[in-house]
């Protein structure tokens, strides 16, 4: 089988039907995400025989039966970026506890780019509170793009917690939304918030830095999705005055009780 996109729940039903299929089973352009490699692992524990895990290759000797097994679900690598995303937005101090780290990919590389600084602990990540990151140009002095790509790329799910971090860095960046449509168009409540952003088209914005000079006002907003929504919430955080998001339902589609863990943390909100 040949994928016409490396569709991470496509590549996860083809590989659980065919663990149980008759013969082999080849996978070209399988999605390749540590979401897929856990389920291969787990499926191999449980007696799949699968080979190629981690690559855009999957091959596949079905067998008769699986098993039980015992395995650890990984943690969620898009609410790790958001927390990294909303320590420096809100200049806080935050160790996020058991991040997976080897399975992160480039995704602290990204936020490193931003200026964002952390420290591995163990297997926690600690993000120290910082007045002030900068974002680094490319080496020849031109302005940073970041953009998403597939596995091992940078995530698609994170491009919008990296452009609202980006709003109150000192410097400007180019984001790349190539992936999927209409990902950008929240940058409007953003740009009523008080940031700086051109939005060159539906796959890229250009954000201009305020580094912390103005701060972001509170407004109603509604979320648009999941990833939106989220971007949305840490504005609000680190934003002055009160704000009022609706149709929160699409955030805690991502974020599970999201609100009493900011709570937790001392952030001022409140579900209503």
């Amino acid at each position: 089988m040949l994928l016409d996109e490396a569709s991470v729940t496509g590549t996860a039903n083809i590989l659980m039907a065919a663990v149980l299929a008759e013969g082999r089973t080849t996978i070209y352009n399988a999605a390749c995400e540590p979401y897929l490699q856990q389920l291969c692992d787990m499926l191999v524990l449980m007696g799949a025989k699968i080979s190629g895990i981690g690559s855009n290759l999957l091959v596949i000797d079905g067998v008769t039966e699986l098993s039980g097994c015992s395995h650890r679900i990984l943690p969620d690598m898009i609410e790790i970026g958001s927390f990294i995303g909303m320590a420096a937005m809100t200049q806080s101090e935050i160790t996020i506890k058991d991040v997976g780290y080897e399975k992160l990919g480039i995704i602290p590389e990204v936020f490193s780019k931003l200026g964002i600084k952390m420290e591995l602990r163990g297997d926690d990540l600690y993000i120290p509170a910082q007045d002030v990151y900068e974002i680094q140009n490319f080496l020849d002095g031109s302005i940073l793009t970041v953009s998403d790509a597939p596995w091992p790329g940078f995530t698609p799910d994170l491009i919008s917690i990296v452009l609202v971090v980006a709003t109150q860095a000192r410097g400007s960046v180019l984001i790349h939304q190539k992936m999927f449509e209409s990902r950008l168009f929240f940058t409007d409540k953003l740009i009523e918030m008080g940031a700086q952003i051109i939005l060159c088209d539906p796959h890229r914005a250009t954000v201009i830095g305020l580094d912390r000079k103005n701060k972001l006002r509170g407004i109603e907003m509604t979320s648009p999705d999941i990833r939106a929504g989220q971007a949305l919430l840490i504005a609000a955080l680190s934003a002055e005055g009160k704000s009022i998001i609706r149709n929160i339902e699409q955030i805690d589609r991502g974020y599970q009780y999201i609100d009493k863990r900011l709570q937790a943390l001392g952030a001022q909100i409140k579900r209503i």
